[in-house]
């Protein structure tokens, strides 16, 4: 512990100015395009940044609107508790942006719609848009109240700020700059936020690496500890996380993020060329891989730390979604302006999640829910949209009530992620993947899917699974020295030894369990999400076989993927195009498509209409 004589959990000055500066310049952006905007008054330009953003920005913007402050407090806190296996994400990055691009992406930028649920009506019919845009405005509404509950859990820890007041005021500065400045402002206070999340958890890491004596210290107490337990390739579906249920579980989650999510869909198809938009997801990429490597640092620096004296089992904090900010405080408590930036950073994790969110709210409660029914012009809805936006904002800030009753944040937030986004990912994919796939296959799919995945769920929670599949890796205490009031020794060389609160696992009674306790209800959260899209497609393809299935009409194949749509496809042309040159045939097979071989005949032409030839 340093020398300062101040406890863990109170700020100075200057770390309320680094703090109240973060959210003054996220207020002006909003500011900023309200004004420049001022003459337009369109929804749609409020809404997707009337389709002429870059790539930059928006590639920035896609990173922080799912790295939110879940990542800041949680990865890290995961990390310690359980190990660095969770770096397995980047392989299901890597999918996810793979997939993005060339399934999901074409179809939705060449229909140029403001909201993916339009597709569903496009493809299907309109009780299956409705059903799709119900289920993602609840699953947003719920995973947005846990979003802003996180940094306020920090505040509270880390200042003492009423728990409350923190929570309301984390949404009304979102809902301000949503309201008044639409995507361009959500845009660009992602990319300032995105800046600021990399530069607190940067500090924090750089702090411990000079505690410990350098990085190599910091990896081989992690590895003494058993966190970096990155070869962990067990296939059994109930191990909390292993290789296979971060890439196969992760990749769906992530998936239904990218592909067909509202709050991302809006992003880059919000880009003034699909180029753009394909060259946003890929700089994206980078982003969340440098995200995920700090918040994976993060967590074994948390570890090499604390090692001898874990502050959870301690009772130094109350959840171990708080050891971030006492780290922050406990280390950097001498440095006046490091712990406002570190909790700039948790707060500017939740404002680009939070803005996203409302933003894509506000996009599908207008073509959703009100322009098919209403007659309105494009001034009223621009006010509508901008009225929609501050409305979900309060509705978020209420919702984050219920995150306080939802225990790990992590695992809430992806649960939510995965019960919904899973159902709606494989009837997007019907829609997408399947010709044959008709209305009363996507419904009966998409209601199978989400009942499938919510039994699955709501029995993890009544029946909780067996110890052995979530014991987190050892903890210890015997170097805690409390001779200081609110400071303890952390520097103890003392051999870690797991202490009885964690190791003693407690009896796993089966006393009036159900037979599917111990198996099904047991099942890696991650997998709720692939529960639900496989059985979406499987119920949807049964059922549309059954009632007939149906050819698609030629105007509507543009809803499903074509081979043109895809890189590979004119990556393949490309190739046999230049080899076709070098070896003098293509000239041969542009004569066969043209049904002429002759050289003398190229200028000949048919004139049907008159029976006759011309030349």
């Amino acid at each position: 512990m340093s020398g300062d004589s101040r406890a863990p959990g109170s700020f100075v000055v200057a770390d309320y100015v680094v703090f109240a500066f973060m959210l003054v310049v996220s207020a002006a952006v909003g500011v900023y395009y309200a004004w420049t905007d001022r003459g337009r008054g369109s929804s749609r330009d409020f809404l997707t940044g009337g389709r002429r953003l870059t790539a930059l920005p928006v590639s920035l913007s896609l990173t922080a609107s799912f790295m939110s402050a879940i990542t800041v407090l949680s990865n890290p806190a995961e990390v310690y508790r359980y190990g660095a296996n969770i770096g397995f994400f980047a392989l299901s990055y890597v999918i996810m942006v793979t997939v993005t691009s060339e399934v999901f992406l074409p179809v939705f930028y060449r229909l140029a719609i403001t909201s993916t649920y339009e597709y569903l009506e496009l493809r299907f019919n309109r009780a299956t848009r409705l059903l799709g845009t119900v289920l993602f405005i609840v699953q947003t509404i719920l995973y947005t109240g846990i979003v802003i509950y996180a940094p306020a859990l920090a505040l509270n820890q880390v200042t003492g700020v009423d728990l409350w007041g923190a929570v309301i005021s984390t949404g009304v500065v979102c809902t301000f700059y949503c309201s008044v400045g639409g995507l361009k402002a959500v845009v660009w206070t992602d990319v300032i936020q995105l800046g600021v999340m990399l530069a607190g958890f940067m500090t924090a890491i750089i702090k411990s690496v000079i505690i410990r004596g350098g990085l190599y210290t910091i990896i081989s107490d992690s590895h003494q500890g058993g966190r970096l337990n990155f070869w962990d390739f067990d296939p059994n579906p109930l191990r909390r996380h292993t290789f296979w249920t971060i890439t196969v579980g992760g990749t769906f989650v992530w998936v239904s993020i990218y592909g067909i999510n509202q709050a991302q869909v809006q992003r880059y198809i919000s880009c003034k060329s699909i180029t753009h938009a394909r060259l946003a997801l890929f700089i994206n990429l980078f982003g969340l891989l440098s995200i995920l490597l700090c918040s994976v640092l993060a967590g074994l620096c948390l570890f090499s730390v604390y090692k001898s004296c874990d502050p959870w089992t301690s009772g130094l904090v109350t959840a171990p979604d708080q050891l971030m900010p006492f780290l922050v405080m406990d280390t950097l408590g001498e440095n006046p302006g490091l712990p406002g930036l570190f909790v700039a950073a948790v707060y500017s994790g939740s404002l680009s999640t939070v803005s996203s969110s409302i933003n894509a709210l506000a996009a599908v409660t207008v073509e959703d829910l009100i322009k098919p029914y209403t007659n309105m012009s494009e001034k009223q809805d621009f006010w509508i949209s901008k009225g929609l936006s501050l409305i979900y904002g309060l509705v978020c800030i209420g919702m984050a009530g219920l995150a306080s009753l939802m225990g790990g944040i992590l695992q809430a937030a992806v649960s939510i992620l995965g019960v919904i986004g899973g159902p709606l990912l494989g009837l997007f994919s019907l829609g997408f993947l399947c010709p044959l796939a008709n209305s009363k296959g996507a419904i009966s799919g998409l209601v199978s899917g989400l009942a499938m995945s919510l039994w699955v769920c709501v029995g993890a929670l009544v029946y909780p699974p067996p110890p052995e599949m979530r014991r987190p890796l050892s903890l210890s205490t015997v170097g805690c020295n409390f001779t200081i009031m609110g400071h303890f020794n952390w520097t103890s060389t003392a051999v870690p030894t797991v202490p009885s609160s964690i190791t003693a696992a407690s009896a796993h009674s089966t006393e009036g369990k159900s037979p599917l306790a111990d198996s099904w209800y047991s099942l890696s959260y991650l997998y709720f999400s692939p529960v639900g899209t496989i059985t979406a497609v499987s119920v949807g393809l049964l059922v549309s076989l059954l009632t007939g299935g149906r050819r698609m009409k030629l105007q509507e194949s543009r809803l499903t993927l074509m081979k043109e749509d895809t890189t590979l496809c004119h990556v393949v042309g490309f190739f046999r195009d230049k080899v076709m040159r070098r070896t003098g045939s293509l000239d041969l097979r542009n004569r066969e498509k043209t049904g002429s071989n002759n050289p003398a005949f190229d200028d000949v032409e048919l004139d049907i209409t008159k029976g006759s030839v011309s030349t």
